[in-house]
């Protein structure tokens, strides 16, 4: 049976990170050459599956993360992430330090991919740990738990953007629709995770290399303009991109030029190049100093880009396998709530292939035949499918990586924090969207 193949190669790969002590990177790449074994793939090929899909997984991430690091390196080094922290603490008190947080993130993620704007925040928070002696994840959790929220539920994030084509609804919509959703559960859940007492008793330190551990004076740091301009400048453009493309039409150059520019490796190297001319004399007198910080940053992300890369590999073995369609042809005769149907599917696929994208596409399928006749909104349906794709993030998915690697979380850490809060979102936003198609319903009678 599929499934039980999946349940037994996690519980293999626990047992080599935990007790065996085994490297993350080699242990994701042996239990996804011993799937591959099980589920018949053959031999010969298994080596151009797990490069395809490491490549795939790396090629999507290693732009992203490693410009992403290094702005945030150069920012730290420069003060400007101490600024920007400095401010928000003005603003909100140490005390607020979380809703600032999630204010901040859900305002950025409501656009960005949830790895960019996971490593442009991410050097605040930690420069937030540091200034106000907090732990790592109280400060950082929320963060990731806003961005998690927004990236999954919300369009014009890629998994609600694919479904809403498949079942024809209206993007502007299930936009609005989802932020009745995605921010009060979002919120709900970054502000009471970090308090449970299972994540309280985690201590984990920043990692090294990541962000400088140096105090600034006032006088040492840029101005709040410039540093906010630099965090905010891929922000506008990724945004920007993201409007045009849904407020405009046809195959003119500039749309071209737009959705270039736009696209988050492009931005953020464009950052890079700012961030390096905005803060390079406070870093060092040369091209060289800057190039020794962002040195630094890249070194810190090596082994989280192996880790995620193999953790692309582990999937692709699952997609490759045929587990997905066993699932499709598992559930297509269940005669249940077209909205529960499409939920229950993507929660299924994302426990057992982690991919989001994989997860949402597929369960689309399975319930389209459902959507004619039910009554049922197609916005409401894309909603159900997409928080149905962020439960149960494990170690076949490669965001599940990201966050233990940057939260310097052991495996089994990262599942008590990361699974739990990914499931109970999902189930919050099922109970969500069912109370806005009976609001729905009850305004069109």
């Amino acid at each position: 049976m599929p499934l039980l193949v999946v349940g037994i190669s996690v519980l293999v790969l626990l047992l080599l990170m935990t007790r065996l002590r085994l490297n993350g990177f080699a242990a994701l790449l042996l239990v996804a050459v011993g799937v591959a074994l099980v589920q018949g793939i053959p031999v010969a090929t298994i080596p151009d599956v797990l490069s395809e899909g490491i490549g795939d997984q790396i090629g999507d991430t290693m732009l992203t993360i490693g410009l992403g690091a290094m702005v945030g390196r150069v920012m730290g080094d420069a003060g400007a992430a101490q600024r920007i922290a400095g401010k928000l603490l003005d603003a909100f008190g140490p005390r607020w330090v979380q809703v600032a947080m999630v204010v901040t993130s859900m305002l950025i993620g409501v656009t960005m991919f949830y790895e960019v704007a996971f490593v442009i925040i991410v050097p605040i928070a930690f420069t937030l740990v540091r200034v106000t002696g907090a732990k790592l994840l109280w400060v950082g959790l929320p963060m990731s738990i806003a961005l998690s929220t927004m990236h999954s539920f919300l369009p014009p994030h890629p998994g609600p953007t694919a479904v809403a084509a498949t079942f024809h609804a209206s993007v502007g919509l299930t936009l609005f629709y989802g932020l009745f959703v995605a921010v009060p559960a979002g919120a709900l859940i970054a502000l009471t995770w970090p308090r449970l007492p299972f994540v309280a008793r985690l201590t984990p330190a920043i990692p090294q290399g990541l962000v400088s551990d140096r105090e600034f004076t006032d006088e040492e740091m840029p101005g709040l303009g410039w540093s906010l301009l630099v965090a905010l400048f891929p922000v506008v453009l990724i945004v920007a991109a993201a409007v045009t493309d849904m407020a405009a039409s046809g195959d003119s150059p500039f749309l071209h030029v737009v959705a270039f520019v736009g696209s988050a490796p492009i931005a953020l190297l464009l950052t890079l190049c700012l961030a390096v001319w905005a803060f390079g004399p406070r870093i060092g007198r040369s091209l060289s100093d800057v190039g020794a910080s962002c040195g630094s940053a890249a070194q810190a992300m090596a082994m989280i880009l192996l880790v995620i890369g193999a953790g692309g590999a582990f999937k692709n073995v699952l997609v490759e396998g045929g587990i997905s369609d066993y699932i499709k042809d598992v559930t297509d005769g269940w005669s249940i709530s077209p909205i529960v149907l499409a939920w229950l599917v993507a929660v299924i696929l994302r426990i057992a292939l982690g991919s989001a994208t994989v997860a949402v596409v597929t369960a689309s399928g399975v319930a389209l035949p459902l959507l004619a006749g039910s009554g049922v909104h197609p916005e409401v349906m894309v909603l159900a499918v997409a928080c149905g794709s962020i439960a149960f993030s494990h170690v076949n998915d490669p965001g599940f990586w990201l966050f233990k690697e940057y939260f310097n979380l052991s495996v089994i850490e990262a599942i008590k924090v990361r699974t739990s809060y990914t499931t109970v979102l999902a189930v919050l936003g099922l109970g969500g969207v069912l109370v806005v198609e009976w609001g729905l319903d009850v305004l069109s009678l």
